[in-house]
């Protein structure tokens, strides 16, 4: 899964990245509430774990306006204060969950792990659009009766496709979600891998499935 850690203080940010990453996630991290906005109101994460107490802009603001942008990522709030009118306020501001510091990091990763169960839709494993399925587990893909060999990013790719079937993604969503926000790749590596995915998604079939729509980005619809 992706995840956006919202906290400045350095410390506490290496540690709750460092056990996420050993659980298998993708982290990026932002030292302040502006900046932490900006990166989830793209919509790419699966989970945000927010600070209350930052520099630009605090928590319970950033939760505000992304709940008020339709941004519907989960939030797990952190926060020092304890105050039931803290917490109220927090959740009312859209925050889903809140974890009161300091906090045991396994109790945070249990958290997490319950957040991802309730966001991972049915049958995760399997992704089905038409007559295309996706088996996450062996990474491959079949059209009908066409097995379709897919390497790593390619099935990235295609995942993030097929569960925002018939929406719209942008290259810059799907460049934040593939290959991670702060990677160096530019549009054209998205074209890249969209033409090594309709080459072997869409070439022989008589419609294609993945489709561009000019100045927008490109959707994946029967």
């Amino acid at each position: 899964m992706y995840i956006l850690v919202v906290e400045d203080d350095p410390r506490v940010a290496r540690a709750v990245e460092r056990g996420l990453a050993e659980e298998g996630h993708r982290v990026d991290r932002a030292a302040d509430g502006l900046d932490g906005l900006e990166r989830a109101e793209t919509g790419v994460y699966d989970l945000i774990i927010l600070d209350v107490l930052l520099p630009e802009l605090d928590g319970f603001t950033v939760a505000k306006r992304l709940r008020q942008a339709r941004v519907r990522t989960p939030i797990l709030m952190l926060t020092a204060r304890d105050a039931v009118a803290d917490r109220v306020r927090g959740l009312d501001a859209g925050a889903d969950d809140y974890l009161v510091k300091p906090f045991a990091l396994a109790e945070l990763l249990a958290r997490v792990r319950a957040h991802l169960r309730r966001t991972e839709p049915e049958g995760a494993e399997l992704l089905r659009v038409g007559g295309l399925t996706l088996d996450l587990e062996r990474r491959r893909a079949q059209r009908d009766s066409r097995a379709i060999d897919l390497t790593a990013k390619e099935c990235e790719l295609l995942e993030y496709l097929m569960r925002n079937a018939d929406h719209i993604l942008t290259k810059e969503q799907i460049m934040a979600r593939v290959w991670g926000y702060e990677a160096e790749v530019t549009s054209n590596v998205v074209e890249i891998y969209i033409h090594y995915l309709r080459d072997k998604i869409d070439r022989g079939f008589p419609s294609p499935l993945i489709r561009t729509v000019r100045g927008a980005g490109y959707t994946l619809k029967e």
